[in-house]
């Protein structure tokens, strides 16, 4: 979606009379012409493809204040991090550092503002969470049997020291009648680190080695050749997102701000699928609805 000079100038001058802090809301940003392409942006996210690229903003020295700007237009702003920072920063290293993986945020909404993104930069890569499913269906049901029953996760203190959580939760199910896609592997080997989770069975790994194999298979999912400015925003139950995992940040090429979004209008979810990253308590709306 490409934006004019127009509305990169009514956001920066936005940011600049908020003197690069966040706003408290909507109306402390207001947004008459940018405003509305968002909207449109959102509805593509819950009702269409699951994501939007938004092109043409000018990288600005408050970078987070104008990620936080577009973020309150669009939903309310989730803590990351020990921090508890509305904006996180990540970095991906080179192609051959660490290993990639795919995984969806717990959230409604996931807006990344890409700061770096030199040529020999891997591209981003989005699979959609139900060609997925359906690639499985084709190739093990009793795989995908397995990842439609729920299976433990860690669930990160909202407190630093606090005991760790650990709640069921299905990869793929359904919710308001729409299909759901949650992968966060990183959490449920997590969960088996502690003493008193049971342990997977042969066939629940056999069904998410089969899962992350089909995630990395070429030609299904999408490149995307993001530049600076560039903001990506997708729904993280519908299309998820390929990251480094244990990667250092010293061997850095991507660079990219996070913003992770709650909307008021997302469907309810299904029992126990709370924010899984974030540690924040179930909410009432959207992506943070227990039940």
């Amino acid at each position: 979606m490409p934006l004019g000079t127009e509305d990169a100038a009514e956001i920066e001058a936005v940011v600049a009379a908020l003197g690069g802090r966040g706003p408290h809301s909507a109306a402390e940003a207001p947004l008459p012409r940018l405003g509305p392409v968002l909207r449109q942006a959102a509805a593509r996210l819950d009702s269409g493809r699951g994501f939007a690229l938004l092109r043409g903003l000018k990288l600005v020295e408050a970078a987070e204040a104008l990620l936080l700007v577009l973020g309150a237009h669009l939903g309310r702003a989730l803590p990351q991090g020990p921090d508890g920072a509305a904006v996180a920063r990540l970095a991906s290293p080179s192609p051959d550092v660490a290993r990639w993986r795919f995984r969806a945020e717990a959230a409604d909404i996931v807006a990344l503002l890409t700061l770096r993104q030199p040529p020999e930069a891997d591209p981003v890569m989005l699979v959609a969470a139900a060609s997925v499913h359906n690639a499985m269906m084709q190739r093990d049901r009793q795989a995908l049997e397995a990842l439609h029953a729920p299976l433990p996760h860690l669930l990160r203190p909202a407190v630093a020291g606090a005991a760790p959580q650990v709640v069921e939760l299905p990869v793929f199910s359904t919710a308001s009648g729409a299909f759901i896609g949650r992968y966060a592997r990183d959490a449920i080997e997590g969960a088996q680190r502690l003493a008193t989770v049971p342990r997977l069975t042969a066939a629940q790994v056999k069904a998410l080695d089969l899962l992350d194999a089909i995630c990395a298979e070429p030609g299904l999912a999408l490149r995307l050749d993001v530049r600076p400015g560039d903001v990506l925003l997708f729904n993280p139950l519908q299309v998820w997102k390929r990251r480094a995992e244990g990667a250092e940040v010293a061997g850095a090429t991507h660079q990219a701000l996070q913003l992770l979004l709650v909307t008021p209008t997302s469907r309810a979810l299904p029992g126990g699928m709370a924010a899984l990253d974030e540690g924040a308590a179930p909410g009432t709306q959207g992506g943070m609805v227990g039940g």
